[in-house]
């Protein structure tokens, strides 16, 4: 006997707004249900786990120990600039000279997700 995975659980302060953030970033709609106040609310995903986020009191106050990282249909660079200007906030840079790498992000909320390569720039340069 095994489990399926259901979905990926984010604490919030805000799950109906970042929720948007999550749903505007992966280009997949909120639970038709959602509802601004809402204190649980899901991303559709088309595959996979739903994204799920719930209301909690208590605020973020560490690193994460699970985050999401997002391969992007456009270039890596393009996406970064993309979530940006969604409200992300830029934490880090892992990107190499070469085109390699990854950089690290926060939603507005501070939780920390990696934008990787495209398939298409893994394509050209697959290390």
């Amino acid at each position: 006997m095994v489990s399926e995975l259901q979905n990926v659980a984010v604490d919030c302060a805000d799950a109906y707004g970042l929720a948007r953030f999550w749903s505007a970033a992966t280009g997949h709609p909120l639970h038709p249900e959602d509802r601004p106040g809402d204190v649980e609310t899901q991303v559709m995903l088309p595959t996979g786990p739903l994204l799920y986020f719930q209301q909690v009191p208590e605020p973020k106050t560490g690193k994460n120990r699970l985050h999401l990282c997002l391969r992007p249909r456009t270039t890596r660079d393009a996406e970064v600039e993309r979530l940006l200007g969604l409200g992300a906030t830029f934490v880090s840079d892992h990107r190499e000279p070469d085109g390699t790498g990854w950089a690290v992000l926060a939603d507005p909320e501070g939780n920390e997700f990696c934008v990787l390569r495209s398939a298409s720039e893994r394509a050209v340069s697959p290390s």
